[in-house]
């Protein structure tokens, strides 16, 4: 990231963060059971929700709300234990749960607007101009002093970042028009017909134009963050009963104020559902991942812990893998394009391809464990392919998990589901011996 000296103004004094936590994160099941969507562990030892803090703090932004309502006792844990500024600097990331009020009454968010209009009165600070709104599970790297910039040069009362996409995969995202002064004239969700695309299809050229390459995509998407003057956010909000920014609030604007687009064409990814989570944290565990985790300009952070390097065995195999700290590898292991996480332990003769290993919360001694127990990690001569383990699993001895009959979906509350074809084993979920799947 590069020195933002000549920016008009310091995001630290005028701009407040809202990052939207969502809500039950059903495409998410049962990564979310028993958790907030943007407390879901990512890339071994961080969690979804490092992603837009650690963009904010290398912004120079350091006010942070997080606003969520669902199982939000490890998010907080995460972020009481992470994030913590000096008292000099003003700084904060502090969680804003649903809760009763004389005002908001004692409903439950109703969706990500409603979320904020029930939190106004942390907003509506004398000080506060901007207020940025971001999602919680999204991963990507931007400097948002750049969108601040895009935003005062063009007097726009809010502003959006938009990513041009191929029109094959303008039917999973909401797609923007534009004037030629990059103004957004139009907004269509999810277009499913040429018809559709067709109204909202941009020139090439125009986006070549702007020094970003354009590369034959002719759809310009939104990512779903936004810069609003705060004034204009809370008329927006105000006398109506918008429940979501993307659907309703963000087209209620492009009707009634100026909003501007800020290009943006680095890696962006929308982790959304069980396929884009095990496809994003195995892209970043191959050998030229798109997505860099280390930076020095602009590092993600994450919850600091004291643990003992990975101990690793013999006769083991590592290939395009992320092996996380505190982890204990037995003899005789093969780990191919994986994602082990933090304190996992991985028995002998065990073969794990193409998985998400989430690891452990705590480093369990056995011989401390009841008689029958299985301990945590993965037991002898299990084969592991194509899954996602949970934290705190327990994986028998024989044990193998390959989906060997490719199962597309299964199961609502057994230890061992199927999602989009990947087999997960739930959060504390035990396999048993000699399991064949």
């Amino acid at each position: 990231m590069t020195s933002h000296s000549d920016y008009p103004m310091d995001l630290s004094k005028n701009t407040i963060a809202l990052i939207l936590g969502g809500g039950r994160g059903t495409r998410l099941f049962p990564l979310t059971k028993i958790r907030a969507k943007p407390a879901v562990p990512l890339a071994g030892k961080y969690r979804l929700i490092d992603i837009p803090i650690s963009n904010c703090i290398n912004s120079g932004l350091r006010r942070v709300f997080v606003l969520t309502q669902f199982l939000s006792v490890s998010l907080h844990r995460h972020l009481r234990q992470t994030y913590r500024f000096d008292q000099f600097t003003g700084g904060f990331v502090e969680l804003l749960a649903a809760q009763q009020t004389v005002d908001s009454g004692t409903d439950w968010y109703q969706g990500t607007a409603d979320a904020v209009r029930k939190n106004l009165r942390y907003i509506d600070q004398p000080e506060i101009e901007h207020i940025l709104i971001l999602s919680g599970d999204q991963l990507y790297r931007m400097d948002f002093r750049d969108m601040m910039k895009s935003h005062i040069d063009s007097g726009a009362d809010a502003t959006i970042a938009g990513i041009p996409v191929d029109r094959k995969d303008a039917s999973a995202l909401g797609i923007m028009q534009l004037n030629d002064d990059g103004r957004v004239t139009g907004f269509v969700e999810k277009p499913q017909t040429e018809e559709e695309i067709a109204k909202v299809r941009m020139d090439p050229a125009w986006i070549d134009a702007r020094g970003i390459p354009s590369k034959g995509r002719d759809c310009l998407a939104s990512m779903g963050l936004y810069i609003f003057k705060k004034d204009v956010m809370m008329d927006l909000l105000h006398g109506n009963d918008h429940s979501d920014f993307g659907k309703e609030v963000f087209p209620a604007a492009i009707d009634n104020r100026k909003v501007q687009v800020h290009l943006f064409d680095g890696y962006w990814e929308d982790i959304g559902t069980i396929r884009a989570f095990y496809e994003a944290n195995l892209s970043l565990a191959s050998k030229a991942p798109p997505f860099q985790l280390g930076s020095f300009d602009a590092p993600i952070y994450s919850r600091p812990r004291f643990l003992p390097p990975t101990v690793v065995g013999d006769d083991v195999t590592v290939r395009g893998s992320l092996i996380a700290d505190g982890c204990h590898i037995g003899n005789n292991v093969t780990i191919e394009h994986s994602v082990i996480g933090l304190r996992t332990t991985i028995g002998d003769n065990v073969t794990i391809k193409n998985s998400v290993v989430m690891g452990a919360d705590y480093i369990e001694d056995p011989e401390t464990l009841p008689p029958g127990r299985i301990p945590v990690g993965i037991g002898n001569n299990s084969v592991i392919s194509g899954a996602i383990l949970d934290k705190n699993s327990r994986i028998g001895t024989d044990v193998s998990i390959t989906n060997a009959e490719n199962v597309d979906s299964l199961g609502e509350d057994e230890a061992l589901q199927v999602r989009d074809g990947i087999s997960i084993v739930i959060k504390n979920g035990s396999i048993l011996n000699g399991t064949k799947f």
